[in-house]
């Protein structure tokens, strides 16, 4: 397992380490399975969200006993002092420590800027803990450009990592992230697979790694299975072939650039339609002839389906990405159609 310095945390980093957001879909025997591969690997930074519903509760249980061999980083989306002061507090009793490597602002956009970094904000909260040893470092999360723009150029002083989606068809951060980098501040793919869109993990990881400027990638994992899957592409990390470099750009004029991520910040829609399910069998769908029945009978499944939009737009004034997510479900229930 190649090992990294997160910038200037002095935390030395698996560069292909756990993304947390699946196991809210996962229970405690298969989260405890899950570290125990982890820990096997070397794979030991570890990323988790108070918004991740049961994510830490049960990251926490299977850490008990070794969480020294970890490196744990959450995240909160409040962006209110007292707030703050709470959830750090909620997240040490759910991870069952008594301190956290890295804490970040989850998803900071420009509009909370004067709010978090206020004298009551979010901001005066992870300070605070942090002088007191309750965490170890200051984080955000962004899916703006413009926002991870204002952080680095203008708060390089209080941020310490930036966490930011890179992969394939998603590069539009590279300079920003670039002077991120020169400045210290460590850096945290996110999406690194585009939210399930590209099915060679391998080819993904090891575009990530090539270009240089990410410290470590946290692919979601939620089953033995993928983190098996992951540390095996990271023990190929390499430059990529002139081959693989034109395979990488037939994918991104395959993808393009309106995709789900499947972030989920779309939810709740108001007729109760899981989106990015309906995207994600509808991926399947197109692209993978042998499970096009397997999709169409996910997609008969499901509570809601697309055709049931009622066109309110709530879903669209939510997605960080701007996704024209009407039109998008429309092509969903054409495609189920035929």
């Amino acid at each position: 397992m190649k090992y990294v310095e997160l910038g200037k945390t002095g935390l030395k980093c698996a560069a292909v380490s756990f993304g947390g957001i699946p196991i809210q879909r996962s229970d405690a025997a298969n989260t405890l399975a899950v570290v125990d591969a982890l820990e096997k690997h070397g794979m030991n930074y570890i990323d988790t969200a108070r918004g991740y519903t049961v994510s830490e509760e049960y990251l926490g249980a299977a850490l008990k006993g070794r969480r020294d061999k970890f490196i744990l980083a959450t995240k909160s989306m409040v962006r209110d002092y007292e707030g703050m002061k709470k959830e750090v507090e909620t997240s040490l009793h759910n991870l069952q420590t008594d301190y956290i490597d890295v804490y970040q602002l989850h998803n900071l956009p420009l509009g909370a800027f004067d709010q978090v970094f206020g004298p009551e904000g979010a901001y005066r909260a992870l300070a605070e803990a942090k002088e007191a040893g309750k965490i170890g470092h200051i984080g955000a999360t962004f899916h703006s450009l413009d926002a991870l723009k204002k952080v680095v150029e203008e708060y390089s002083d209080k941020i310490e990592t930036v966490m930011f989606p890179f992969n394939i068809v998603e590069s539009q951060g590279t300079e920003t992230l670039k002077l991120a980098r020169e400045k210290g501040m460590g850096t945290i793919c996110m999406k690194p697979m585009a939210g399930g869109n590209l099915t060679d993990w391998t080819l993904a990881l090891r575009f990530i790694d090539a270009a240089g400027v990410m410290d470590i990638s946290i692919p979601g994992m939620g089953s033995v299975e993928e983190v098996e899957r992951n540390a095996a592409a990271a023990e190929t990390l390499s430059p990529l072939t002139e081959e693989e470099l034109a395979k990488c750009e037939a994918i991104r004029k395959e993808l393009g650039t309106t995709f789900c991520r499947r972030c989920g910040y779309c939810a709740p829609c108001t007729v109760g339609i899981n989106i990015p399910s309906a995207f994600l069998f509808n991926n399947y769908l197109q692209h993978y002839e042998g499970l096009a029945d397997w999709a169409r009978g996910r997609y008969a499944a499901m509570d809601h389906k697309a055709d049931e939009c009622i066109q309110c737009g709530l879903c669209e004034s939510r997605c960080p990405y701007e996704l024209p997510i009407r039109d998008m479900l429309k092509e969903v229930a054409k495609a189920f159609e035929r």
